[in-house]
């Protein structure tokens, strides 16, 4: 026999009560997840293999072979793919802005109670007719930034490809280990033959569509980067 109160609401277990909750928290984990860098994991960054050489056609009978000749006044400036270039990076940015504005209104209108038949038009002794109406509107606003980098070093790279115009696709990482971190240049751009020094080196200021990143990851990342609960109150779409 059945001794429950048939109005008597079955209520579900504590658990289920806050998985929404869970479920919640665990998409919004997911989504502010960032994926740490990883070496040679972008194609646009990593080694390029020279093409493979080909089988040499030896010259019997004279003196002169045309394979594996250098020119008594050629140098060693990188010209093909695979060849190595160093870029000497000299990256000094720095961008300040300003605005101010400010306006404002003020109007006012005044009509004076009309008399009508020599007689003031009142209720009561009041004045019906009358108004007197006054205005003011007023705006400041002004905001001021600023922002300042600089990134010194090198990094060689390695020709990926020789455009049709002779410019050379150049591209490379470089990856330091420093205690309980590592620190990382990637870059990748587009430099003219002409530019490059007599030791085999260019000015990153010289390279065309520059891609240059640099970061880390480890202990020392992680301690300066915000966590996802951090991230999401502070990102646009919170309200307030």
């Amino acid at each position: 026999m059945n001794t429950s109160h048939p109005n008597t609401a079955i209520r579900p277990p504590l658990a289920l009560a806050g998985l929404p909750l869970v479920c919640l928290l665990v998409i919004m984990s997911g989504c502010a997840t960032v994926k740490p860098v990883e070496r040679g994991d972008n194609p646009n960054f990593a080694t390029v293999m020279p093409p493979m050489p080909v089988p040499p056609e030896h010259n019997n009978g004279a003196i002169f072979q045309p394979t594996g000749v250098q020119g008594l006044f050629a140098d060693y400036k990188a010209r093909q793919v695979g060849d190595v270039l160093t870029v000497l990076l000299a990256e000094r940015t720095q961008a300040r802005k300003s605005a101010s504005t400010s306006t404002s209104k003020e109007a006012s209108v005044g009509m004076a109670n009309p008399t009508i038949l020599g007689r003031p038009v009142t209720h009561n002794g009041r004045p019906l007719l009358g108004t007197d109406i006054s205005g003011n509107r007023a705006f400041d606003g002004q905001g001021d930034s600023s922002q300042s980098n600089q990134l010194d070093g090198s990094i060689t790279v390695m020709v990926s490809e020789v455009l049709p115009n002779g410019n050379l696709v150049v591209q490379g990482e470089k990856w330091l280990k420093i205690n309980q971190g590592e620190e990382y240049i990637r870059l990748r751009g587009i430099v003219r033959p002409v530019d490059i020094r007599a030791d085999n080196t260019i000015l990153s200021t010289q390279v065309a569509a520059a891609q240059v990143a640099y970061g880390g990851r480890g202990a020392l990342a992680d301690s300066n980067r915000q966590g996802w609960l951090s991230r999401f109150f502070n990102s646009p779409v919170w309200p307030f």
